[in-house]
């Protein structure tokens, strides 16, 4: 294979990805970007994007959180996302709220699974690539994906590389310095096993058992990295990635600071590696469902159904809530317990991939199969 600057970029991948976070790429013709963003185990979107307008807010949640950012008035958003409110200032993000998919599951692993079909039902490939497969491209520019396993999202019938990441799939660092240690005072083993790692590129520290940089596993250097390679006049175009830890059934008030603020520290690094291809990009942010609406014993909130959802990226007409609020009086409560949708998450999938992307709409039935119901949301995109 001749090096170019693609596969350099896709190198520096292999450095940073890690067993939290999973980075998919493909190449796709023209200048436009698409990234799809999917946050695995059901960000609370009312804790996210606040409707502390609504009158029943404090009966299900108690008194509304201090330090949120205005998003026009009856919305706020989560302290934690301050990069992604200055965005909406600027007119590059977009908040969705009462989104879901059209499924109602509460399991995250089927729930997911519907996510990346976009359907109904599990099927064996993912709305992303048969997204690109319309795109039309070959084996030569087709998929990677970057990471232990290639996403549902990403599966399917345009060929899909899979590339390990270094690191992700070994034990950890501690094991291999325990394993030095253990072996430090045998006269064989012990030089022959320090000799090994270090060949191995591990350094005095590390067989010392001095903790690993994490850091540069998380999801915001991956994100990062990701605009770097989208950047490139010869990279991607096309990118999926994956952040967890949203499962917040008790004590999510202190739980979610940190996703968050790996979500906004990630999203920013990307648009910072995108540089002036952001006003290429448009970046959805998803989860499989949101959560109940009401707080729990311990202080969480458990699998619900609508949610909230983000678009952002240079060409997006952001700077705005997009929601037909349903209300939070019981009532009004989908099964007396969630948000209730109002909006089909695949309409807004499909306003980007026609409106971003220029797909043609007899794409649509293939990519999403069975929802002609699910119109695309008109003015995503600015022009």
């Amino acid at each position: 294979m001749t090096t170019t600057r693609r596969t350099t970029l896709l190198g520096l991948a292999t450095a940073i990805a890690g067993n939290r976070a999973s980075l998919a790429l493909a190449d796709a013709a023209g200048d436009r970007r698409f990234v799809v963003v999917i946050l695995r185990g059901a960000l609370d979107g009312m804790a996210a994007v606040v409707p502390h307008g609504d009158p029943q807010l404090q009966a299900l949640r108690g008194p509304v959180p201090e330090g949120l950012l205005d998003l026009g008035g009856f919305y706020g958003l989560h302290p934690a996302l301050s990069g992604l409110h200055g965005l909406y200032q600027a007119g590059h993000m977009l908040a969705i709220h009462a989104v879901a998919g059209p499924y109602r599951i509460r399991s995250h692993f089927e729930a997911q699974d519907c996510l990346e079909s976009g359907a109904e039902h599990r099927m064996t490939s993912g709305w992303l690539n048969r997204a690109v497969a319309a795109m039309g491209l070959s084996r030569e520019n087709g998929a990677l994906a970057v990471g232990v396993s290639v996403p549902l999202l990403l599966r399917g019938a345009s060929p899909v590389a899979n590339w390990v990441p270094h690191g992700a799939a070994t034990p950890p660092q501690d094991v291999y310095a325990a394993v030095a240690a253990l072996h430090q005072g045998d006269p064989v083993t012990g030089p022959a096993i320090a000799a090994g790692l270090r060949e191995r590129a591990f350094s005095a520290q590390a067989l010392m058992g001095q903790p690993e940089d994490k850091n540069r596993f998380g999801f915001p250097s991956l994100a990062r990295a990701a605009g770097t390679m989208l950047a490139a006049r010869d990279g991607p175009r096309i990118a999926a990635l994956e952040l967890g830890g949203w499962d917040t059934h008790a004590s999510q008030v202190g739980r979610l600071k940190g996703p968050l603020r790996q979500l906004d520290e990630g999203l920013l690094g990307m648009k910072e590696g995108l540089g002036e291809a952001w006003t290429q990009t448009a970046i959805l942010v998803m989860t499989e469902f949101g959560r109940t609406a009401r707080i729990n014993g311990t202080g969480g909130t458990d699998h619900g159904t609508a949610g909230a959802a983000f678009v952002l990226g240079g060409g997006i007409a952001g700077g705005r809530v997009l929601a037909d609020w349903p209300g939070l009086s019981d009532n009004r409560l989908y099964e007396h317990r969630d948000l209730a949708p109002t909006t089909d998450l695949r309409s807004i999938a499909k306003a980007l991939l026609l409106q971003h992307l220029g797909l043609p709409p007899p794409a649509m039935e293939p990519v999403f199969p069975g929802s002609a119901s699910a119109a695309p949301t008109r003015g995503l995109v600015r022009g």
